[in-house]
C-alpha cells in the first residue's frame, strides 16, 4: 500500500500525530522540489515517470532530497503496488514476505515496486537475494542510499539498475518548500526570516519541515509568530551535513588534500573548517596533514613536516578548540609551501623494485663485520669510508645489489630546497664520472 501523501492545499485529513514533513509529501512531480537535472522537462527519468514505465534503479543522494517520495511517485504513475522495507529494520523474514506478495500480484498481472530504503545497510548476501526476482520481473527494484553505490552495493545489483544521483536542495528549492507548508501551520512566519530556516536546513527538505514544525509549536505560546529569537534557539548547535566515514567525509578530505596540493590556502582552510565543524576527529585530520607534508611537499620544504608534527603536539597539549588554531596554521603553511612529490614518487618506484626482484643479497663490501668469522668471509672488505674521502663522498662507490647499479628513483624538482638538493646531486654525479674516467 502507498502511504498517504499530502501536498499543497491538500483536502485529505491528517491525523494529529503525523509530522508536517509527512503531510507535505508531494503527490505529483509538479509538487516535487529540486532535482531539475533528473525531473526537468525533457529529461529521460521524467518522461519514464510520466509514461508509467518502470525500471530498476538506485536513488543516491543526501538525506531529505526526495528519494522515498520519488520512488512512490514512480510506482503511483505506473499503477504499481509498493512493498517498502528498510534495511535498518528489516531482515530475511521481511524480505521473503515482500517477495511472496509480489509473486502473487504477478500472477494477477499487477506490477510491484520493491522499495528498499538505506539499501547500503544490507550485506552482499542480502543484496544478492533480490537478483532473481529483479531478473524475472517479479519486482521492479528501487533502492535508496546516502552512500556511494560503487562501494556500498555489489556489482551484480548495480548492473541491473540505473543509478540516479540526487542533489541537496538549493536555497530556492527550500524557500518553495516553506511557502507550500505555510498553510499547514497555525502561526505566522515572516518571509524575511525564511532564509534563516533555509540556512539551518542545509539542503534537506525533511529537516526544513521538521524545524518549521518545531518552531511553530514554540510560537504558539509566543504571540503566534515565529520570530528570530525562536529560530536562533532552535538552531543552536546545528551542524552542517557530514557523514563520518561516509561519502561526505571522503569527499571533503579529498577536497582539503587537493586544495593544499594546489597551493590554495583559503580553500584549504575552508575545507578544514567544514570538517571540524562537522565533527571530524582532529587526530584524523592531523594524520592526513602529516601525510600531505611528505607526499606533496617533501624535501621542497622539510619544515612542513616539522610544523605538522608541532601542530599535533600543540593540539594534544591544548585540546579543542584552542589546539585547532595550530592545525589551521599548519594547513595554511603547507598550502603556500613549495610543492614536490619527488619523495612520494621515488618511494613508489623503490617499492615496486623490491616487490619485483625480491630479496637480493647485500654486497659483501657493504655488510657489517662485527666478528672474526665475518671478516674472514670478506664482510666489509674494500668498503670506503665516505668521511675520509674528498668532499666527504666516495666517488664511484657502489651501494646497490649486484647488477642493480645505476637506478634513479629520486628526481628533485627545481622548487624550494629541492633545487639545492638537485645541484648537490649533479655535483656528486660529476665526481662519479671523473672517478670512472
Amino acid at each position: 500500500m502507498l502511504i498517504r501523501c499530502y501536498g499543497e492545499n491538500s483536502h485529505m485529513p491528517a491525523n494529529d500525530f503525523e509530522p508536517l514533513a509527512a503531510r507535505m509529501r508531494p503527490r505529483s512531480l509538479e509538487e516535487f522540489a529540486g532535482q531539475p537535472h533528473l525531473l526537468g522537462e525533457g529529461r529521460p527519468l521524467r518522461a519514464a515517470v510520466e509514461q508509467g514505465r518502470l525500471h530498476s534503479m538506485i536513488l543516491w543522494g543526501p538525506p531529505g532530497t526526495g528519494k522515498t517520495t520519488l520512488a512512490r511517485l514512480i510506482a503511483a504513475k505506473a499503477n504499481a503496488e509498493v512493498e517498502a522495507i528498510s534495511a535498518v529494520l528489516s531482515g530475511v523474514k521481511e524480505i521473503r514476505l515482500a517477495l511472496e506478495k509480489a509473486e502473487k500480484r504477478l500472477a494477477e498481472n499487477i506490477p510491484t515496486v520493491l522499495f528498499v530504503d538505506e539499501v547500503h545497510r544490507f550485506n552482499k548476501a542480502q543484496q544478492d537475494a533480490f537478483l532473481p526476482y529483479v531478473e524475472n520481473g517479479t519486482v521492479t527494484f528501487i533502492g535508496a542510499t546516502t552512500e556511494n553505490p560503487s562501494f556500498a552495493l555489489n556489482n551484480a545489483l548495480l548492473s541491473r539498475a540505473r543509478v540516479y544521483v540526487l542533489k541537496a536542495l538549493t536555497e530556492s528549492d527550500l524557500l518553495l518548500v516553506i511557502q507550500r507548508a505555510l498553510p499547514n501551520i497555525e502561526v505566522s512566519f515572516p518571509e524575511e526570516l525564511h532564509p534563516l530556516l533555509v540556512k539551518a536546513s542545509d539542503g534537506d527538505a525533511r529537516r526544513c519541515l521538521n524545524l518549521l514544525e518545531l518552531a511553530a509549536e514554540l510560537a504558539k505560546s509566543e504571540a503566534g509568530v515565529i520570530d528570530q529569537a525562536i529560530l536562533e534557539a532552535l538552531f543552536t548547535g546545528e551542524i552542517r551535513r557530514f557523514d563520518k566515514q561516509g561519502e561526505e567525509f571522503y569527499d571533503q578530505i579529498s577536497a582539503l588534500h587537493k586544495a593544499v596540493r594546489g597551493s590554495s590556502p583559503d580553500a584549504a582552510l575552508y575545507w578544514l573548517t567544514r570538517m571540524l565543524d562537522g565533527g571530524c576527529d582532529p587526530q584524523y585530520l592531523l594524520r592526513r596533514i602529516i601525510r600531505m607534508a611528505s607526499e606533496d611537499i617533501g624535501n621542497a620544504d622539510p619544515r612542513a613536516l616539522d610544523l605538522a608534527l608541532a601542530a599535533w603536539e600543540s593540539y594534544e597539549r591544548l585540546g579543542s578548540p584552542e589546539g585547532e588554531l595550530a592545525i589551521a596554521q599548519a594547513i595554511i603553511y603547507m598550502a603556500i609551501a613549495a610543492k614536490s612529490n619527488a619523495v612520494y614518487t621515488a618511494f613508489g618506484k623503490a617499492r615496486a623494485d623490491v616487490e619485483a626482484y625480491g630479496s637480493l643479497p647485500v654486497p659483501l663490501h657493504l655488510r657489517n663485520a662485527p666478528t672474526h668469522l665475518m671478516k674472514q668471509l670478506d664482510y666489509g672488505k674494500h668498503y670506503r669510508y665516505a668521511h675520509d674521502e674528498p668532499h666527504g663522498y666516495a666517488a664511484g662507490e657502489n651501494y646497490w645489489p649486484e647488477g642493480f647499479a645505476g637506478r634513479q628513483y629520486y628526481f628533485p624538482t627545481d622548487r624550494g630546497l629541492e633545487q639545492k638538493i638537485r645541484e648537490k646531486l649533479d655535483f656528486l654525479k660529476g665526481l662519479d664520472k671523473l672517478k670512472g674516467s
